[in-house]
């Protein structure tokens, strides 16, 4: 029997008890044992609930008992989480985790404690939800060069940009919705400004390369600055938009970065839709790989602990090497990554264009009839200080959109 702990009993944490339960024999059959959740650490206490036999407030008890050897954490948050984390992985307990905060920070000290105990660190569930992308990027494609990593790794505003481009809607009514749906938080802060992509692809990255990338250090852009109006443009045009997080090697070196990126059908992210992700993942020997899936909620992100937690049962006492190394990924200034770009811009477009041509050479015009007094354009292939200088020598931009086509 393997005595297993779980820390959280949220959404996630009720979502891998009810997994383990429901997919027992199965379950079972592939870790080569029983496995068994002795203890659910909680602040709360359940008494209609049959889990309340195996809450405990006191994370030292689950930490002193040696029966234990594999715990779950899906607390989120940084603490006490990371506190936890690293005193279980220093006890010799191995550790799998949903959370993505917690990765991202702390992710390369945690697995060389556990790569020192010849345990595990596993965390499946971090940056798809459950959808397989970890476990492919360290043991699938390790014969590939990872040269690009593009995706679609939000489901709130994945939901929220396509409800409305779906209905013409405005950013705020739409956010609302997915609030009273359940999609966001009551603080959306992390979703909609990008910050919770920025770390999923710091992850993906770190692992895809080799080497550490800092989150922070990645240019991050939200979508609250997206209008019923620019989707109207780009819906126009037949294209679409998403907040996508792109990790991208070029000859002038290693870029990343997070914004809403507008994509045209030839596009394989185009059609994903609603609170579904999408990876796109270009290796020198594979090619194009596609991950897609839904990339949060209850059972999918349980699946995915589920499935670290199975994983590290077949190798107790036995580190899985994960290519996640201390030397630092160096990264372009985000300046020389060179976009197409869309824009729109006041005035009557007979009147404005030719200083428009005359700054950023030829474009490709739009034009609203149901809008008046502007008109857009799409750039031609440029640096990202080029448009920032040349945006300064042209009055009137509403809005500046990178676009892939």
């Amino acid at each position: 029997m393997i005595n297993i702990a779980v820390l959280g009993y949220g959404t996630v944490g009720s979502g891998v008890v009810e997994v383990i339960n429901t997919n027992y024999k199965s379950i079972n059959a592939k870790a080569g044992d029983e496995i068994n959740i002795k203890y659910v650490l909680d602040l709360r206490d359940f008494p209609d609930n049959p889990i309340q036999n195996k809450i405990v407030h006191d994370f030292d008890v689950i930490l002193n008992d040696p029966e234990v050897t594999i715990i779950a954490e899906v607390m989120g948050g940084i603490e006490p989480a990371y506190t936890f984390v690293k005193k279980a992985l220093e006890a010799g307990k191995s550790v799998c985790t949903s959370n993505k905060e917690l990765v991202a920070r702390h992710g390369l000290e945690l697995l060389n404690i556990a790569r020192d105990k010849d345990i595990n660190f596993l965390f499946e569930a971090s940056c798809g939800g459950g959808i397989p992308i970890i476990r492919p990027l360290n043991s699938s494609l390790t014969a590939d060069e990872i040269d690009e990593i593009t995706g679609i790794l939000n489901g709130t505003t994945n939901y929220i940009l396509s409800e409305m481009q779906a209905h013409g809607s405005d950013f705020e009514e739409v956010l609302k919705e997915a609030q009273d749906k359940g999609y966001a938080e009551r603080n959306p802060e992390a979703d909609v400004e990008g910050g919770d992509a920025c770390r999923k692809i710091a992850i993906l990255s770190s692992l895809a390369f080799g080497r550490h990338i800092n989150y922070e250090e990645i240019y991050t852009e939200g979508i609250t600055s997206i209008s019923a109006t620019d989707i109207k443009y780009v819906k126009a045009m037949g294209n679409s938009i998403k907040l996508l997080a792109t990790s991208k090697k070029t000859k002038d070196g290693f870029y990343a970065m997070v914004s809403p990126v507008i994509v045209t059908p030839k596009s394989p992210l185009y059609s994903v839709n609603g609170v579904f992700n999408a990876i796109f993942v270009h290796g020198n020997v594979l090619g194009d790989a596609m991950f897609y899936g839904s990339g949060a909620g209850k059972l999918p992100t349980a699946s995915a602990v589920v499935a670290d937690i199975v994983d590290m049962a077949r190798h107790s006492h036995c580190n899985v090497i994960v290519n996640w190394t201390s030397k630092a990924l160096e990264l372009m200034d985000i300046g020389a990554v060179k976009n197409r770009f869309f824009i729109r811009i006041k005035g009557e477009k007979a009147q404005r264009l030719p200083e428009v041509q005359k700054v950023f050479g030829e474009v490709e015009t739009f034009e609203l009839p149901d809008v008046e007094g502007e008109f857009a354009f799409i750039s031609s292939k440029m640096s990202e200080a080029d448009y920032q200088e040349k945006a300064t020598k042209v009055d009137g931009i509403i809005t500046m959109i990178r676009a892939r086509m």
